[in-house]
């Protein structure tokens, strides 16, 4: 299980199997987590059937913790989060080595690595953001002649972390509008009302291994929608035989046009 600190940029790396409830994924999450962070206001996951359940919902509800999730088959809307699974899939590739199924034993060296380094977005290190300083490694600990003093003043102390708060946030936000501008080159403009009729792009990563055959139309419609989630993700009205979550994203939406129907030529 990986959780990431919209803010700070934090991660925690929790080893856990697939086949654990949504119960026991909510201790995990108090027991790495909640100590050390406190109760979130938000949560953004994928729709896995753990955080779709009746208890996930109602456990968060009464916490007071708004719940949201990204879109079926559609990654970038949680981007962070895709990105820190491929930076922890490079960082146990390299420290594994061929010790493939003791790979939770690195967990807690790599969390402690990835958290020390210098985020790009944020321009510092998750621990700076957090604490406002990173803490000693290894190579700290040899002995080595001071090179300057450091006040140790409490009031000038918070305000150097204030200082840092506000220049992440500043960071973040011109990080986040540069991937918007990137992003929103090959984005087209699409908006639908409730009732509207589209056709829906058919991708197989919706469909169980084994489901999804080649032989399968890359589209299919025309649906209604039934429901706006934001401004990019709507709800449509799927037979049931589908068996998938009936949630696209824009991207996957088209609009359907009455066919012309040529006039009738006359007797």
């Amino acid at each position: 299980m990986v959780v990431v600190d919209r803010f700070s940029k934090m991660v925690h790396f929790v080893a856990c199997n697939k086949t654990l409830d949504a119960s026991h994924v909510a201790d995990l999450y108090f027991k790495e987590v909640v100590r050390l962070h406190g109760i979130p206001k938000t949560i953004t996951s994928d729709r896995d059937v753990k955080f779709l359940s009746h208890f996930w919902r109602t456990l968060w509800a009464k916490l007071g913790t708004k719940l949201l999730f990204s879109s079926t088959a559609h990654p970038q809307t949680d981007g962070q989060m895709e990105t820190v699974n491929r930076s922890l899939g490079n960082l146990l590739r390299c420290f594994v080595g061929k010790n493939l199924k003791q790979w939770d034993l690195i967990l807690p060296q790599i969390e402690f690595a990835f958290n020390r380094s210098t985020n790009r977005a944020t321009g510092h290190s998750p621990f700076q953001v957090v604490y406002g300083s990173n803490p000693l490694s290894p190579v700290d600990l040899i002995p080595q002649l001071p090179l300057q003093n450091y006040s140790s003043d409490g009031n000038q102390r918070c305000k150097e972390v204030q200082r840092l708060h506000k220049e992440v946030q500043e960071l973040i936000h011109k990080h986040n509008l540069k991937c918007q501008k990137t992003a929103n080159k090959s984005r087209r403009a699409a908006h639908f009302e409730i009732g509207d009729q589209v056709w829906i792009r058919l991708r197989k990563e919706r469909f169980p291994p084994g489901a999804f055959s080649k032989l399968k139309p890359k589209a299919d419609g025309p649906f209604r929608i039934i429901k706006k989630i934001g401004d990019n993700a709507y709800q449509i009205d799927l037979p049931g035989d589908y068996n998938i979550s009936a949630t696209f994203n824009v991207a996957d939406l088209s609009p359907y046009y009455e066919p012309e129907v040529p006039p009738t030529p006359a007797d």
